[in-house]
């Protein structure tokens, strides 16, 4: 029985649990992640959480609506065994009437092809093999830069403080403006779990020139938030923190989430680290009764 349990009824260690050993895993998923970035979640629980499915929702002019928060790339359903479409329609099936708007990333373990969606292109890479076997796949541009980076001495600072990050990230000239509001989502994080959310950077006399906000739980190396500066982008530093990332993780059953993209450039940057395409489906539904 799939059940709707609002968000001060769960069972949070049951709940985090059914995330943390689910096939398909996420990060997003979990109580803490969801709390921060979610303005509210519920979630449909099947049986004793044997598989959850978390409704993050809004209210606007009273109206009720699930929405895809900022920072959260795919949710839908959760399971420690495999889903099938029948049960996947079952959840679907058990979402309130009264969200009026559905809008759900389902993960790429939700084969939702029986919905009317829109289908999104993820690209992640096994970390499985040692970083040599690794670097092989990486194209000569990469190789380029990472030797590039490497020859003139840069170093990774593991131990960059969430105010020099912002005050970077917001004083950087950037191609794309975030949110007010997913600003704030970002300095949140930040705030909490060390355990999941770490920022690396590169210096260049003392200053910060090029930085990355990552996550970290059981399976994945998430690709959250970059920034570097011009000078930074041509001598090769975002490559050569992926490439730090990658060797750190290596031979280890972690996948480095690139996080997209549909955007052509973005996805040949992380195509050239030798990532693969992941498929994940947008869902959108609309209810006036």
């Amino acid at each position: 029985m799939i059940r709707y349990l609002k968000r001060f009824e769960i069972d949070e260690n049951k709940y985090n649990s059914c995330i943390e050993l689910a096939l398909n895993s996420r990060i997003y998923a979990y109580c803490w992640y969801l709390d921060i970035v979610a303005d509210n979640w519920d979630v449909l629980v099947l049986n004793d959480y044997e598989a959850v499915m978390p409704l993050p929702w809004r209210s606007k002019y009273f109206i009720k609506y699930i929405y895809p928060p900022a920072w959260t790339q795919q949710l839908g359903v959760f399971s420690k065994s495999s889903i099938s479409q029948n049960l996947l329609k079952e959840f679907i099936a058990a979402i309130p009437k009264k969200f009026k708007k559905v809008t759900i990333q389902f993960n790429s373990g939700n084969n939702v092809s029986f919905l009317n969606t829109a289908k999104r292109v993820n690209y992640i890479l096994s970390l499985d093999k040692d970083y040599e076997e690794i670097y092989k796949g990486f194209n000569k541009n990469r190789k380029r830069n990472i030797n590039k980076a490497v020859l003139k001495n840069y170093k990774i600072d593991k131990q960059i403080s969430s105010s020099e990050f912002l005050n970077f990230y917001l004083n950087e000239p950037k191609n794309y403006q975030l949110r007010q509001d997913q600003i704030t989502t970002i300095k949140d994080l930040l705030k909490t779990n060390t355990k999941a959310v770490f920022i690396w950077g590169i210096r260049e006399d003392e200053k910060l020139i090029a930085s990355l906000i990552w996550l970290k739980d059981n399976n994945r190396i998430t690709y959250l938030l970059p920034v570097a500066s011009k000078e930074a982008k041509d001598n090769g530093l975002p490559t050569l923190i992926i490439s730090e990332l990658i060797k750190h993780f290596s031979v280890s059953n972690f996948v480095f989430d690139f996080e997209g993209s549909m955007i052509e450039g973005l996805a040949d940057f992380y195509i050239s680290f030798g990532a693969k395409r992941e498929v994940y489906f947008n869902f959108l539904s609309y209810s006036f009764y």
